[in-house]
């Protein structure tokens, strides 16, 4: 039995207070995005309160205290997934845009007609479209491996698709829909031999696990802040350096220039040159904050202890008749995704609300993965460091009685 302090952690997160339908609320949407803490939310008030002016502009005091705040969480990011410096971090609005963003400028600049991108068939739409998109610009070709029944990567079969024709793979770490935990590490291996650039997609896998992205040897790693208990509006675009440096800006305007006349335009060097206007100042400071909480718990305490709420509540899924889970892959992270026979996971959803438990219903954003399980959508509940075995002990009382009154 873990001695994880979830109690604590939970008095740190004021909406677990409240009541859904006069119910004490059990959230069970992470996936989809996480609640945030006491410590993030003071300090985006302090900001506010005493230290907000613009970044990066002015000499007065208060804009240099914001600079100092904005400039301080890059280099928190940078600790936290072992970057090798700030210039390897740029702020972005969330995974979608980092993934559009390397799509329309590395993509632009490397990848033609008759070139291939490599993905997998479990990907988040952001991991699909821009990749098709950038294909019909450009006349390249988007392949996708297969996955099995466990929802696992056919690693055999995505190794085959591999060519002298790819220039980019580009892989969910850890799947919002199946909670698959992909062989990052082996594909990156694998791709390196070739010379080929590598794309995590990290929105699920970083508030669940350490990421150290000197040690995988990723060429991008993406992530979003208000997954990581930090605010909305925030994300995080790694790129190795060299890449950053060779890529074009993705936006023009202020802050990402050192120089302009209207015969021409000198880029500002990295980080900035991908950072064009007035950024989100109170969202990256959120997300400075929520790194130092996750950092004072552990990464590995957290992976740990959600491991040991996953196991319960697939324990206890399985002992429910008519419950089926989708996505069973061996090495998974704490996502429970659910249909049950004969009643629609939309109807679960609502039924569950009204006993105050929050999952989702739906696609998921990952369309072509309910197409490969031959359902129309899942119900979906997803655990992070607040949750208990007792909100999962109402979650599936609340399956039961939902089996009951549909008969």
């Amino acid at each position: 039995m873990t001695s994880f302090p979830v109690e604590k952690i939970r008095a740190d997160f004021p909406i677990l207070k409240e009541k859904i339908r006069n119910k004490p609320l059990v959230y069970l949407d992470n996936a989809a995005t996480c609640q945030k803490p006491l410590a993030v939310i003071d300090s985006i008030s302090h900001l506010y309160m005493h230290e907000y002016a613009n970044v990066h502009r002015g000499v007065h005091t208060l804009s240099i205290k914001a600079t100092d705040r904005y400039e301080g969480a890059r280099e928190k990011v940078k600790n936290f997934i072992n970057a090798k410096s700030t210039k390897e971090i740029i702020f972005v609005k969330g995974t979608t845009e980092a993934i559009n963003l390397i799509a329309q400028t590395f993509g632009k600049a490397n990848i033609s007609a008759g070139d291939e991108i490599l993905i997998t068939a479990m990907e988040h739409h952001s991991n699909i479209v821009p990749w098709q998109m950038l294909c019909e610009e450009t006349g390249a070709i988007l392949k996708v491996a297969p996955i099995n029944l466990q929802g696992e990567l056919i690693y055999d079969e995505f190794e085959k698709l591999i060519s002298n024709k790819t220039k980019l793979i580009s892989v969910v770490h850890m799947s919002n829909a199946l909670g698959t935990v992909n062989p990052v590490k082996k594909i990156i291996v694998t791709a390196k031999v070739k010379n080929i650039p590598v794309l995590l997609d990290g929105a699920q896998a970083i508030p669940h696990m350490p990421i150290d992205v000197q040690d995988l040897d990723c060429d991008f790693y993406v992530f979003s802040g208000h997954k990581l208990y930090a605010p909305s509006g925030v994300g995080v675009l790694y790129g190795k350096q060299a890449l950053l440096e060779a890529m074009p800006p993705y936006q023009g305007g202020g802050d990402m220039i050192r120089k302009v006349t209207f015969e021409d335009t000198e880029y500002n060097t990295l980080p900035y040159k991908f950072e064009a206007g007035t950024p989100s100042i109170a969202d990256v400071v959120g997300l400075g904050a929520a790194i130092d909480y996750l950092t004072d718990i552990g990464m590995d305490n957290i992976a740990n202890y959600e491991a040991e709420l996953l196991d319960y509540a697939t324990e206890k899924a399985n002992k429910i008749k008519g419950l089926k889970i989708i996505g069973q892959a061996k090495e998974k992270g704490a996502i429970l995704s659910f249909v049950l026979d004969k009643i629609h996971p939309h109807d679960i959803g609502t039924m569950l609300d009204s006993l105050g438990i929050a999952i989702r219903a739906g696609h998921h954003c990952a369309m072509p993965v309910m197409d490969f399980f031959e359902v129309p959508a899942t119900a979906r509940a997803s655990f992070a460091m607040y949750n208990t075995k007792a909100e999962i002990d109402a979650l599936m009382a609340g399956i039961e009685q939902l089996i009951e009154v549909f008969g």
